[in-house]
């Protein structure tokens, strides 16, 4: 992350892409850390959802949240159509308290994020009015909340496939926010058929997020792909799919990210990323999603695989990423639910690791 100027801070404080924030919005921050402006991500970081709806885990204040989560995804952004979209607390959750409660988590050295998408979220981005649209209230929310960035979880009824108008729309749309907001944080969470699937086909969804990737692989910080919810992993490791849950299949999935994998139909190669660009994504606990749940000690011991080659199964990276970034978990409200039972092994390992290098 660049530093920003004074001028560029008391800029991001007062304007919104020429646009002024609506009325009835809350205002922007006074104090702490200017909108758009992240910190610098810890060298591993533990990265989780806040949802603000109840799906049977309740719904939770911000400043409720531990220290332990490194980087909180507020889920999710509404849909009001032609590009806009709006952030709406839950009810009984105070927009103003959520402004203060963001305004000190960041002030903290916390980043906080807006996400776009979910099993039932949209975005309409089909013509350049609805990209304008998009970029003007995308930057009124990351104003008028104190925003570090934004985060794209779009699946299945967001109509992510090949050749569709969103994905280059969102591409456009993110360099231009990027360059409103030069520190603007930027991660992706899609289902593995988008990205590593396209290794099996590059129709439809397989494969569908890859050119969206590529895209913005500058504007980038973390690309944590959802590893439940999809079943096992094809791989060009192995035969079959690598299972739900296994230490190999979080380790492959990685591995694919930062080594890169030929296209199916040769159809050309997806080049890596950076390690620093990639996080493992996991159910905080069995009740998070409908399959996919790993054991934290199974998820510790991929993720020193992927550092320090140690604690592996069949499969082990090319070579040791000690800057692997971390783990992402759905959700921090279950992990809550779950008395910690994912954040606090998980979340104190990151740590250590992250004080011994």
């Amino acid at each position: 992350m660049k530093p920003i100027s004074l001028l560029s801070y008391a800029l991001a404080l007062f304007t919104t892409f020429g646009c002024q924030a609506q009325p009835g919005q809350a205002a922007a921050p006074r104090v702490g850390v200017a909108p758009g402006y992240s910190h610098a991500l810890p060298r591993h970081a533990l990265v989780g959802y806040l949802h603000n709806f109840d799906n049977g885990s309740g719904v939770l204040p911000l400043g409720q949240v531990d220290g332990s989560w490194d980087v909180i995804v507020l889920a999710f952004a509404d849909d009001m159509g032609e590009g806009r979209i709006a952030f709406n607390p839950a009810p009984g959750l105070e927009r103003a308290r959520l402004v203060a409660d963001i305004a000190a988590r960041r002030a903290a050295g916390g980043i906080v994020v807006l996400s776009f998408g979910g099993e039932l979220g949209t975005v309409t981005l089909r013509t350049q009015r609805d990209e304008d649209n998009f970029v003007r209230t995308t930057a009124q929310a990351i104003d008028a909340y104190g925003l570090d960035g934004i985060d794209i979880d779009l699946e299945k009824i967001a109509g992510v496939v090949h050749g569709a108008p969103v994905a280059a729309r969102l591409v456009s749309a993110v360099k231009r926010l990027h360059a409103m907001y030069p520190n603007l944080y930027v991660s992706m969470a899609p289902e593995h058929p988008y990205v590593q699937g396209g290794w099996v086909s590059m129709e439809g969804i397989w494969g569908a997020y890859l050119p969206l990737i590529d895209g913005l692989r500058d504007e980038l910080d973390l690309l944590h792909v959802q590893l439940y919810n999809n079943g096992g992993l094809p791989t060009p490791y192995h035969a079959d799919p690598l299972p739900a849950g296994s230490v190999d299949m979080m380790v492959g999935s990685a591995r694919m990210l930062i080594e890169g994998f030929e296209l199916a139909g040769g159809k050309g190669r997806f080049e890596g990323l950076r390690p620093d660009q990639v996080a493992l994504a996991l159910p905080s606990g069995p009740r998070a999603a409908g399959s996919g749940h790993a054991p934290p000690a199974a998820i510790i011991r991929a993720f020193d695989c992927l550092t320090r080659a140690t604690g592996c199964d069949a499969l082990k990276p090319a070579r040791p990423y000690p800057d692997f970034r971390g783990v992402m978990a759905w959700s921090i409200n279950w992990d809550v639910a779950d008395q910690g039972a994912f954040s606090v092994p998980v979340g104190t390992h990151l740590r250590q690791a992250r004080a011994g290098q």
